[in-house]
């Protein structure tokens, strides 16, 4: 079937509102920060990485020129760097921050270093987030710190620890040093009042995450949730999980703070299982992940008084789902327990016309050096390509403003 087919197709698809308010197919809303150039440049960029043949090329060729020492980022900056990041610094990220503020969409700054194997590494990942912890602090504009865990321990010390309680004295000092970063991280939040959200890993990394995170959670969350655990919920135990975790939140008089994705490591976790010989840890089929992930919504705000919740989908039924739950349990729009958030680059039709209707939306804006961003830019492609229909959404909607740009040129 041919890309304008689809995008026709796509196009009469009644796009997900409810009959009160949201309208997620305003484009002259989702894009009003966008001109016309970057408009195009975006087109451009979606229309790309809509190849598979396009994207499998790139991400064996771009790690091979990044491990040889080829400069890359002539080609990436102004393209895929440009559309899904907000800078190389925090300072370069000001003025994406304070654009989306302007129509009440806030940031996350996310330092996107990930899988650091060297103390010295790790170090600088450290004292950046605490950068990025103490600049949000001083921005209301970032409501939100954020960092991704394989950035702060040895993957293999990670792996062993996760699945195994008899590790190594050296395992185990790693376990402690995780331990030590982690706390420093979330007592700089606790300190500015600022809620900080913990990224999911791999089934073989998580275990070990979860039980620090339910220690600080412990430790910090007693007047609210300022510690953010991440539930993927394409694996198929993340319903019980959250389920019991409530549950021992209640017992020990402690907030749960709940991030939601769907997740991000599907054929990487099919193939390790597959290999090892242990049972697929994800759900079957789409529809089995769509159904736990609004079940997951349903039981957070049902148990509101415990539960706040972050919303991390680019899917138009469940950022719906969840606004009809807020209003049927009589949850204000601005009710600073619950967030909907879109990576930057993607979903704007979601992120700003949610906004616009005075709802908590923030956008996840990673940084950093592109040589270190390149494996979240990677994911974003492969996310882009693999979920059905999500380049074409993304084309449609801007040949759609394009379009309506252009009609109301016509008529000046």
């Amino acid at each position: 079937m041919g890309f304008k087919i689809i995008t026709e197709q796509i196009f009469k698809l009644p796009l997900s509102f409810n009959s009160n308010m949201k309208n997620f197919g305003n484009t002259e809303s989702a894009f009003k920060l966008r001109s016309d150039e970057e408009l195009k440049r975006a087109h451009f960029m979606f229309r790309l990485i809509s190849s598979p043949f396009l994207v499998k090329t790139g991400n064996f060729i771009i790690p091979f020129a990044v491990r040889s020492g080829i400069p890359l980022g002539w080609l990436i900056k102004p393209t895929v760097y440009k559309q899904f990041c907000g800078g190389i610094t925090i300072a370069e990220c000001e003025k994406v921050v304070s654009d989306l503020g302007k129509l009440n969409v806030r940031s996350i700054l996310d330092y996107s270093v990930e899988g650091k194997e060297d103390d010295e590494d790790i170090k600088i990942a450290l004292q950046e987030t605490i950068k990025t912890i103490n600049n949000a602090g001083k921005n209301p504009d970032i409501p939100f710190a954020v960092f991704k865990p394989t950035a702060f321990i040895k993957t293999e010390a990670l792996e062993l620890l996760s699945m195994n309680n008899n590790v190594s004295p050296g395992i185990k000092r790693e376990g402690e040093k995780f331990y030590k970063r982690v706390d420093t991280l979330c007592a700089a939040s606790y300190d500015h009042n600022l809620p900080i959200l913990i990224d999911a890993e791999d089934t073989f990394y998580q275990p070990f995450i979860d039980k620090v995170v339910k220690e600080m959670m412990g430790k910090y969350n007693r007047e609210s949730a300022i510690v953010y655990n991440t539930y993927q919920m394409y694996r198929v135990d993340r319903l019980g999980v959250l389920e019991a975790d409530c549950r021992l939140a209640r017992e020990k008089g402690f907030f749960l703070g709940a991030k939601f994705v769907r997740g991000a490591y599907m054929e990487r976790e099919r193939k390790r299982a597959k290999e090892k010989g242990y049972t697929d840890p994800i759900h079957k089929d789409k529809e089995s992940t769509d159904r736990d992930f609004d079940e997951a919504l349903r039981f957070s705000v049902r148990n509101i008084d415990t539960v706040s919740i972050f919303n991390g989908t680019h899917n138009e039924k469940s950022s719906l789902l969840l606004s009809e739950l807020m209003e049927q349990y009589g949850i204000p729009k601005n009710d600073q327990r619950v967030w909907f958030s879109q990576l930057y680059g993607m979903s704007d039709h979601i992120s700003f016309n949610l906004a616009l209707e005075g709802y908590n939306v923030a956008k996840y804006v990673p940084y950093g050096p592109i040589t270190h961003v390149l494996p979240y830019l990677m994911r974003r492609v492969e996310e882009n390509t693999s979920v059905s229909g999500q380049t074409c959404r993304e084309l449609s909607l801007i040949i759609k403003e394009l379009k309506r740009r252009k009609n109301s040129s016509n008529e000046i």
